[in-house]
């Protein structure tokens, strides 16, 4: 197990410009996919330097080689649509309203290479700093079923959540036989398990959230055990994409999750009142780690160190110090796009969470 990491990111970090360009012409048909390899490679190679010299305890690529965090089940899979499935709607405090799609699985899931091992492979080879990998929760990977545009291809939705538990589980084998000792698993659908408004469109569709809550729990467990001395974290938050969130409400609902998840690690977006309060914190046991989300990565203003330490502080009512950390509250770029804010701001977010970590932990 990983010990005294203290500074950790969520995962995804902005794709520099040269990047986002070549994708952009490797799908236009104008660059091959060996010289697109290695743009990507000096990408994740930058995304490794700004990470270890902010003083980063745990690093990750970045999600360089992925177009949206989901990217690498999406990619991976011959069956999605890409771009068919369902929009959903993201916002900000000033109201300004962003309408993303989804993929959507159209025909049977039939891998076409495995989601996460390029990255990690090549994360181990180029850092000897500890490394995680990222994958998606099965629950987000429900929000890819559509029950018209699906139903050939799976005739219920947990036919195909079967499915993707099984392929996700044979990922993190695959993972651990390489050497991987840290998986953190992306799990923003719980957000729509804790936002009163959004719990009550789950009831008003006729799927009962408490129900849901203990399914979630179950998948994502079955995707996780049986690996004695790997790392598993799960982050949870309300939503990023470009800057915005769709969901709002403290952790109280979905505390079981803390409770029944055989996770070691809780990475929980605690930037702004949309989080709640660190009472829920009390319901998570004794040999778990919770890693503070206190710094934002959806606006460019720095937080102050001292307000950091004061909520670092507060959260340890809750929580003996040792058994905390902090992060970043979410991803910089979930999806290719990223953040409003610029690379500097992104520099100095990380080198904050590493110089408070340092501070408080030593």
């Amino acid at each position: 197990m990983l010990h005294d990491v203290r500074a950790e990111v969520v995962g995804s970090l902005l794709r520099p410009d040269f990047l986002v360009a070549a994708r952009r012409r490797l799908e236009a048909g104008e660059l091959d996919p060996a010289h697109f390899k290695e743009i990507e490679d000096r990408a994740v190679d930058h995304a490794i330097e700004v990470q270890t010299s902010a003083g980063i305890d745990v690093i990750t690529d970045g999600e360089q080689r992925r177009y949206a965090f989901f990217g690498h089940l999406v990619d991976a899979m011959a069956g999605f649509d890409k771009y068919g499935g369902w929009a959903i709607p993201f916002r900000d405090e000033k109201g300004e309203e962003l309408v993303f799609k989804r993929p959507v699985v159209v025909e049977k899931l039939r891998p076409l290479r495995n989601m996460a091992a390029e990255e990690f492979t090549y994360l181990r080879a180029s850092t000897g700093a500890a490394a995680k990998v990222t994958m998606i929760s099965a629950q987000q990977a429900a929000a890819y079923y559509d029950p018209d545009k699906s139903k050939a291809a799976y005739p219920t939705r947990d036919a195909y959540l079967a499915d993707v538990v099984d392929l996700s589980r044979r990922e993190v084998d695959e993972l651990v036989r390489l050497g991987c000792t840290y998986v953190q698993i992306d799990a923003p659908q719980y957000a729509a398990l804790l936002d009163p408004e959004l719990r009550e469109g789950y009831r008003k569709r006729g799927s009962d959230p408490e129900t849901l809550i203990d399914t979630c729990i179950e998948m994502d467990n079955a995707i996780i055990a049986g690996h004695p001395g790997v790392t598993f974290g799960i982050h949870i938050c309300r939503g990023n994409n470009q800057s915005k969130f769709y969901a709002a409400g403290d952790y109280g609902p979905i505390a079981r999750i803390f409770e029944r998840t055989r996770f070691n690690r809780f990475l929980l977006e605690y930037d702004d009142e949309r989080s709640g309060g660190f009472e829920p914190l009390q319901h998570v046991p004794e040999d778990r780690v919770v890693v503070l989300g206190l710094v934002t990565s959806k606006k460019p203003g720095l937080e102050h160190e001292e307000e950091l330490k004061r909520r670092i502080a507060e959260a340890s009512r809750y929580l003996p110090p040792e058994r905390l950390a902090l992060s970043p509250q979410c991803g910089f770029a979930s999806t290719m796009e990223g953040n409003r804010l610029t690379a500097e701001d992104q520099r100095k977010k990380l080198e904050l969470v590493g110089k408070v970590a340092r501070s408080v932990w030593g």
